[in-house]
């Protein structure tokens, strides 16, 4: 899996644990519907970091939280 879809599936996970929609994280996050639409959907493949902390700070957790899942283990190399 690469980072991108790893960051994707982390994104629904969490979602799905505080019970909320795509819509909500992205009011609570606040960022655009269709920001966190395009990505998550794969429509846009890269995120920032910036709008991945607002995420975290919608959620609650911190950017350690958020990678501290084993979804990011074992990544495919970027790089080829």
């Amino acid at each position: 899996m690469d980072i991108g879809n790893a960051t994707r599936t982390r994104i629904l996970e969490l979602c799905k644990m505080h019970e909320i929609t795509l819509n909500k994280l992205a009011t609570i996050s606040g960022l655009t519907q269709s920001t966190v639409n395009n990505f998550v959907i794969g429509r846009n493949n890269s995120t920032t970091i910036s709008t991945l902390k607002k995420i975290c700070d919608g959620l609650e957790i911190t950017i350690t939280d958020f990678f501290d899942d084993a979804i990011f283990q074992n990544l495919e190399q970027e790089i080829k």
